[in-house]
């Protein structure tokens, strides 16, 4: 069974930081492309980060882009979303995923169309 468990999400004023973990276990896929999507109430959901397990690609939202870095720990099958310079409007649910490694590539409409692995969220919020 593929478990995605998340941390490190809570409260912080705006312009503070924040970083979130999601340890990954269970799977079988060789080529992952693994990562953060975020909803907040009454909005779409949103594309955050993803990143390749093999070469390291990246992904950002336009949204958080030059504010938020993803990064991985191949050995301990680990991702990290190093969230600065926070903002009221980065208030939401943040959503681990995992999938195989095109989900990366393309149009990525396959997590958008909640393909591939869920995890059951964390919540950031961030205050004015």
């Amino acid at each position: 069974k593929v478990e995605l468990v998340e941390s490190g999400g809570g409260s912080v004023q705006a312009g503070g930081s924040l970083r979130l973990s999601c340890a990954a276990s269970g799977y079988r896929i060789s080529r992952t492309c693994m990562g953060w999507f975020r909803q907040a109430p009454g909005k779409e959901r949103e594309e955050v980060a993803l990143i390749t397990n093999q070469g390291g690609n990246t992904v950002y939202g336009d949204s958080v882009k030059g504010r938020f870095t993803i990064s991985q720990d191949n050995l301990k099958n680990v991702v990290y979303l190093q969230m600065n310079e926070l903002r009221p409007e980065d208030t939401a649910i943040y959503n681990c995923v995992l999938g195989p490694a095109d989900y990366c590539s393309g149009s990525r409409f396959q997590f958008s169309s909640r393909l591939g692995y869920w995890g059951p969220g964390t919540q950031v919020t961030v205050s004015s």
